[in-house]
């Protein structure tokens, strides 16, 4: 073999090993800075219209105020209290003159029906008591009763053994301590057996025309998040945050129109929203129509 360097070899794919552009091939094009904002408007091109820059100046720091900005901040707050009034006025014209719907004829019926409606219908609950008051018409025939004896004329109700050890506890506890009559301040009402604050609200503001607390239920839960009035998820929390916004000679009727409201229009699944009267000033994450923007967090 002679002495010497030996030529590589063409590689068997035809294509030499580490091979280099050839000529003629194109070039990689250099980048160019990208132009500023402020060239692209001085030359016409991707210039932004005036109301696109003043929606991009609101809510920036050390922004200078403009005309419409305090009334923008009102509309957009949704405890501001211009916006908690229309939402009374609503109600107040969606629901004039609603009452509890639990049937009732005293302090005592309408504390045992409100003990019933717990996770139950006002209609079912509306069924049972016309024919228990029949059968035991006073509270002192409530209170002469083992539980056991109450639990089949509550049965339709649901969790008829608790709601039966609930309203004869309550009704020996009315006879013994209260001579017979249902309390009429918060604290006593919270001393009887199956009575926490939404009970007493309700026999409170209904039967005694006493504001002391807001009822919180399933419908007030519900549509007092979808209209962004509480965050919040337990009762208490969204009672004490009603109590701050609503005022006190409101919160029995706020509470019944509410209620109301949530079983004729804002319904759980497929509320209503094109025949609300509050569909304006309701951003909720669920609505089924709508004319204004929706709020993600509006959430019930």
């Amino acid at each position: 073999m002679p002495r010497g360097n030996v030529p590589r070899q063409p590689s068997r794919s035809g294509r030499q090993e580490g091979a280099r552009r050839t000529m003629g091939a194109p070039l990689l094009k250099k980048r160019t800075p990208a132009k500023t904002a402020a060239s692209d408007v001085s030359s016409g091109r991707g210039a932004v219209s005036a109301g696109n820059a003043s929606k991009l100046a609101v809510g920036k720091r050390g922004s200078s105020p403009r005309a419409g900005d305090a009334a923008s901040r009102v509309s957009t707050d949704p405890l501001a209290p211009e916006r908690v009034r229309q939402i009374i006025a609503g109600l107040d014209s969606l629901y004039p003159g609603v009452t509890c719907a639990l049937t009732h004829r005293s302090a005592w019926e309408l504390l045992v029906a409100t003990i019933l409606s717990a996770q139950c219908t006002d209609v079912r609950v509306n069924m049972v008591t016309p024919v228990l008051f029949e059968k035991y018409p006073t509270v002192e025939d409530f209170a002469a009763l083992a539980p056991e004896q109450l639990e089949p004329d509550i049965r339709s109700t649901g969790f008829f053994r608790n709601k039966s050890k609930s309203v004869v506890g309550a009704a020996r506890k009315v006879v013994a301590d209260f001579g017979g009559n249902v309390p009429q301040t918060m604290d006593e009402l919270l001393s009887l057996p199956g009575v926490a604050r939404k009970t007493a609200n309700v026999v409170l503001g209904t039967w005694f025309k006493k504001n002391e607390g807001v009822v919180v239920d399933t419908h007030v839960t519900r549509i007092s998040r979808r209209l962004e009035l509480t965050k919040q998820d337990d009762a208490r929390k969204i009672e004490e945050d009603l109590m701050r916004i609503i005022p006190r000679e409101r919160w029995t009727d706020f509470s019944h129109e509410v209620i109301w409201h949530g079983r004729k229009l804002c319904v759980a699944r497929g509320p209503k929203c094109a025949d609300c009267g509050l569909e304006k000033l309701c951003h909720a994450a669920d609505k089924t129509w709508s004319t204004v923007e929706i709020h993600p967090g509006a959430k019930p």
